[in-house]
């Protein structure tokens, strides 16, 4: 029978993703693919927030915050 390696925590799999972008920022000169880059690093860091906050020993938001991406990334 076939064993399956351990499986990667959704933290580890956001450091390696993390890694990954990170070690690309530093080969990509301004333009849009470096704000693409840096686009899905805010994802990840608003993914490890909403991670902890879900997991069951996760911090809970404080009534009436709101997850907001930076100012100028907002519509309107």
């Amino acid at each position: 029978m076939r064993r399956r390696s351990e499986p990667n925590t959704f933290d580890e799999r956001l450091s390696t993703e993390e890694a990954l972008i990170t070690a690309a920022l530093e080969n990509t000169g301004p333009g849009p693919r470096r704000n693409l880059l840096e686009l899905k690093l805010r994802q990840i860091e608003t993914a490890r927030l909403i991670g902890g906050w879900v997991s069951p020993t996760g911090v809970r938001p404080s009534p009436g915050t709101t997850v907001r991406p930076p100012a100028r990334d907002r519509v309107g």
